[in-house]
């Protein structure tokens, strides 16, 4: 399903193609020292909003990331942090029931400007909700292709507001490079191709996949630790596809 993001998946951002390159700024440059505990981190945190690569981990594999809660915050958390401006939908392909989502741009993480796309689940909820919801909606309008964005009534807004938070994916406005990836965030558990031009740094224990586009923006993907395999998932399998693939031309050229 095409959304605001990729969570979930090693697909194209839909939102990508409207971003514009913008070279790392000197706060996104390599850090020196402990990025909790240098001045930049330290200004980052008095600003609010902690930047992408302060992520707390607790013992019951939920996280924070972003100042949000995954696996225990709500949209309402989404609105308090970064305003009203926040946009709350339905995003939805042909035949597809969809997915509540919530849209921050700009969202300022630190020091960090970006655009931030919230991953949501309603209480109990079930494609029949969805859809009911979506029936509902005060407008519809296409994001890209066939997608839908459908916008939901106030009333239905508010249930909206009660929705766990599942995934974030945060996409800066700088761009990135390995190096910079390897000094703000650390040492990947494993570092893992999807395509010819995506690299995964995969951090399981904060639930984190960054995602290093060679030629377009870069993905930060959040999902609480203890959900990290619907992220992993996906590049195993696609990595065994390519090995299968290739040990299947070799024999075919013998």
């Amino acid at each position: 399903m095409k959304t605001w993001h990729t969570i979930l998946s090693a697909t194209a951002v839909s939102v990508l193609a409207a971003l514009a390159i913008v070279r790392g700024p000197q706060w996104f440059g390599p850090a020196s020292g402990d990025p909790q505990g240098n001045p930049q981190g330290q200004a980052a945190k008095a600003a609010g909003t902690p930047p992408p690569w302060l992520v707390t981990a607790h013992p019951d594999g939920s996280s924070e990331a972003l100042g949000l809660a995954l696996g225990a915050g709500t949209l309402a958390d989404v609105r308090q942090r970064f305003g009203a401006d926040t946009q709350i939908a339905i995003i939805a392909a042909p035949g597809e029931d969809g997915s509540l989502e919530a849209f921050v741009d700009p969202a300022q993480a630190g020091f960090i400007a970006g655009k931030l796309v919230v991953t949501a689940a309603l209480p109990a909820s079930s494609p029949a909700t969805l859809r009911s919801l979506r029936e509902r909606a005060l407008k519809s309008e296409f994001m890209e292709s066939t997608t839908r964005k459908y916008t939901l009534r106030p009333e239905d807004e508010a249930l909206a507001l009660q929705a766990r938070i599942v995934a974030l994916s945060f996409i800066p406005q700088a761009s990135l490079d390995a190096d910079i990836i390897l000094a703000r965030f650390g040492t990947p558990a494993a570092r893992l191709r999807s395509n010819d031009r995506q690299e995964h740094f995969l951090y399981p224990d904060k639930g984190l996949d960054v995602i290093l586009d060679s030629e377009g923006k870069e993905l930060l993907q959040y999902v609480a630790p203890r959900d990290f395999e619907r992220l992993r998932a996906p590049l195993q399998a696609w990595q065994a596809a390519q090995a299968t693939s290739a040990a299947s031309a070799s024999q075919a050229t013998r």
